[in-house]
């Protein structure tokens, strides 16, 4: 492991341009950089999260925001529900990174919302 009075080697394939430009940033210059950085690959390998109604569910609405996906949906229980639909009920979608490398579709429950969308 290199001292910390050694220059760190940058990673093979790093444009030497970007690796000098890098090289001479400030640590908030830097830190700033890993946030755009992550951004950026977030966009470039942008995919649909799939929010398609499952059996027995109804979605209402769908709705992005920055880092995650709002999605509002009724479910249908089997037959003899006197109650059903039940909800609307909130959703927050996002897409979780797995140590894989491959991303996760993750659903989180936020609660019961009002049928006009407040």
């Amino acid at each position: 492991m290199p001292s910390s009075t050694e220059e760190p080697t940058p990673p093979e394939g790093l444009p030497d341009r970007l690796a000098a430009e890098l090289g001479e940033a400030s640590p908030e210059e830097l830190r700033t950089a890993i946030v755009h950085a992550r951004e950026l690959l977030r966009f470039q390998e942008e995919r649909e999260l799939p929010i398609e109604p499952e059996p027995g569910e109804d979605v209402v609405r769908v709705i992005e925001h920055e880092g995650y996906t709002e999605v509002v949906k009724r479910h249908r229980c089997e037959e003899g529900c006197e109650e059903c639909p039940h909800g609307p009920y909130l959703y927050h979608v996002t897409e979780e990174p797995q140590p894989d490398g491959e991303p996760k579709v993750h659903w989180s429950f936020i609660g019961e919302v009002n049928a006009d969308g407040d």
